[in-house]
């Protein structure tokens, strides 16, 4: 008796994607589920859907069999169709809480597999021990590169201990990016993607301060020449931010981060495990007892030590968890297959007495 399983293509599979990553998102989903043997329709973000579209062309001169990936555009009417249409299986998301939410459990109504990415609060906890100098460039990059547009951006900043005294040098070092257009030579920050996210922005760092939070740094008037009607917003720095305000408790999406003081690691992990978001978090360290405590206690899906945005290579799996990720099974790595595929397994039984030649018969077959 045999019993084997076997990982077989779900069929018509789906991708939708944000505005933040419009290349890298999409090679998250096509390139696994058609490897899987299945087909994708993508739904880029309505914002910037080219970069989708460069990829289907280079998709289109590497020889992929047509109809294997497909692109719709749209915005409600797109993705109810996606959550909705029979023959589509399964659903690959990233992107805003609200919209992660609505698709997981439209989708999984409609008895698809989803797999939704989401907000996110990411921690950064610096020990007095730290390298000072790797770890300000570190938070400075990871805090405020892209704008802070990421669902990977390390937006908070927890200070253990003495390490507090570092502060006024991590606002000096914000203090020296230069904000201008993508395109422009020696860019480190641009816009925001819309005139509505620059406003969300800013009423966020503005009910920090109105809730006694300290400012800083304030990037809300920042003007670059060349592009007055731009939507940006330079780095801002919070501090003395408490677990009750808006601009801790909401992912901000910006170029702000917000700083926070504690006297011991303990307080630190319990800080971060009590936020619902559970993405990415880093501490810095030099200390191996204190890093291993660190990544053993905290709950979060993705842990740097020493690194800013702990987002795995692709033989791993984004790993993101709690409230920053819906379904049981997450993008790319080995659970990107298993995410692609169902499984079947075959139990046969084949008996002895059941061979009907042990050596080749060469007699003309005769009614016995």
């Amino acid at each position: 008796m045999d019993t084997m399983t076997y990982r077989l293509p779900l069929g018509v599979t789906a991708g939708i994607t944000p505005f933040n990553f419009p290349a890298m998102i999409p090679l998250w989903m096509f390139p696994m589920s058609l490897v899987c043997g299945n087909t994708m329709v993508m739904k880029p973000s309505e914002r910037d859907p080219g970069a989708c579209m460069m990829l289907m062309e280079l998709a289109n001169e590497a020889g992929f069999p047509k109809g294997t990936v497909n692109v719709i555009h749209g915005q409600h009417e797109a993705v109810n169709f996606i959550c909705d249409h029979p023959a589509i299986r399964a659903i690959s998301f990233v992107g805003s809480d609200t919209a992660g939410k609505y698709i997981y459990e439209r989708g999984s109504i409609n008895g698809k597999r989803v797999q939704a990415n989401m907000g996110a609060k990411n921690h950064g906890v610096i020990m007095p021990d730290a390298n000072k100098e790797h770890s300000l460039n570190q938070l400075v990059g990871a805090a405020f590169g892209a704008a802070g547009q990421r669902c990977m951006a390390l937006s908070t900043a927890i200070f253990v201990g003495e390490s507090k005294k570092w502060i006024p040098e991590l606002v000096e070092r914000a203090k020296k990016l230069k904000v201008n257009a993508g395109h422009e030579p020696n860019a480190d920050l641009g816009p925001l993607i819309s005139p509505a996210a620059k406003q969300r922005v800013c009423d966020l760092v503005q009910s920090g301060v109105s809730e006694g939070a300290d400012l800083l740094l304030d990037g809300r008037g920042v003007t670059v020449p060349g592009y007055e009607k731009g939507n940006f917003v330079g780095p801002t720095v919070l501090h003395n931010v408490k677990p009750n305000m808006k601009c801790y408790t909401e992912e901000i999406f910006g170029p702000v981060l917000v700083s926070m003081e504690v006297d011991t690691i303990d307080e630190a992990i319990d800080l971060i495990n009590s936020n619902p978001y559970g993405n990415g978090t880093a501490i810095f360290t030099t200390n191996g007892a204190t890093a291993r405590k660190y990544t053993q206690q905290i709950d979060v899906g993705q842990v740097g030590v020493n690194v800013p945005i702990p987002v795995p290579l692709p033989m791993f799996s984004f790993t993101g968890s709690r409230g920053s990720f819906r379904g049981d099974t997450n993008f790319y790595g080995k659970q990107g297959v298993q995410f692609y595929t169902q499984v079947k397994t075959v139990t046969q039984m084949w008996r002895e007495d059941d061979v009907t030649h042990t050596k080749a018969a060469t007699a003309m077959p005769v009614m016995r």
